[in-house]
């Protein structure tokens, strides 16, 4: 195991990108001491801890087309784009069982982050805490605005992870861990731009003051964000690694064939960066 943290972007459907990578990973057996993620990263990640090869492609490419996944219907009749209840109950319980036991025993430290609706802040929340409720947590930092309800966890309403803190890079380092490797969903040249719909924020989350105000920056944090990492790449402190080829899944993506693809090209692009993330740990081919 290496000495480096890893650090999971979301991205909604694009995080099948993510879920290549580490199908890979888990191939060779590369797994890192500190795991952070958000959102789609946090679930993707999951699967890979508890060396669950593949389980990641069948949940989130072969079961996308069922309408309880992913439907307008769902919006209509829960108020949700993404039937959560199907995603974080049926499917990891009954339909593609998750492996809870080896995924507690993985030696690795498991950190999720997800968004505190009233102070507008990220809360993490650490495999080995107490309370850890692994698929609340994970429907909490998956829970995007307007697309799906408030998670409540004891004190606490949770949302979607990427909100307040969308690449967690800095909390891995202030756990320690000076360098890191990076799984992106986005091409290089993405920064993201404003709130088209500010007055939406502040009708729909109006109880929520601090939160529109994370919201309403987001952009910000994240474009900052990405100049860090800049930074630190430069600096031999961060590897990178992100889709190579044009970005053409959405966040909403219901296409097999484009998220196999994507999916792929995930599996493809760590395979070929595989020998240069090798010289980058200090890894020596015995």
């Amino acid at each position: 195991m290496s000495t480096n943290g890893l650090i999971l972007e979301g991205g909604g459907m694009r995080g099948i990108y993510t879920a290549g990578v580490l199908e890979y990973f888990s191939e060779q057996e590369l797994y890192f001491p500190y795991t952070i993620g958000v959102s789609a990263g946090a679930c993707m990640g999951a699967s890979y801890l508890s060396r669950q090869l593949g389980r990641n492609r069948v949940v989130n490419v072969d079961w996308v087309s069922d309408p309880r996944y992913i439907s307008w219907g769902n919006l209509l009749k829960k108020g949700q784009l993404f039937g959560m209840d199907f995603i974080f109950d049926e499917i990891p319980n009954k339909l593609v069982p998750f492996d809870y036991e080896a995924f507690q025993n993985s030696p690795e430290e498991y950190v999720i982050g997800t968004t505190d609706c009233m102070t507008g802040e990220s809360v993490y929340y650490a495999k080995n805490d107490p309370d850890y409720d692994l698929l609340r947590l994970l429907r909490a930092s998956s829970s995007l605005p307007f697309i799906a309800p408030i998670v409540e966890f004891g004190d606490r309403k949770l949302l979607d992870g990427g909100i307040a803190d969308p690449i967690p890079l800095r909390e891995s380092e202030r756990q320690g861990f000076k360098r890191n490797v990076l799984i992106l969903t986005r091409n290089s040249d993405y920064r993201k731009s404003p709130s088209r719909f500010p007055w939406m924020l502040k009708r729909a989350y109006a109880k929520y003051p601090k939160l529109v105000e994370t919201m309403l920056r987001r952009h910000e944090v994240y474009n900052e964000t990405l100049d860090y990492i800049e930074s630190q790449e430069k600096a031999g402190n961060v590897f990178v690694i992100r889709p190579q080829e044009t970005m053409t899944v959405g966040r909403m993506e219901r296409d097999k064939e484009k998220l196999d693809a994507l999916y792929m090209q995930g599996y493809r692009d760590a395979g070929n960066l595989m020998p240069s993330l090798q010289e980058w740990m200090g890894i020596t081919k015995g």
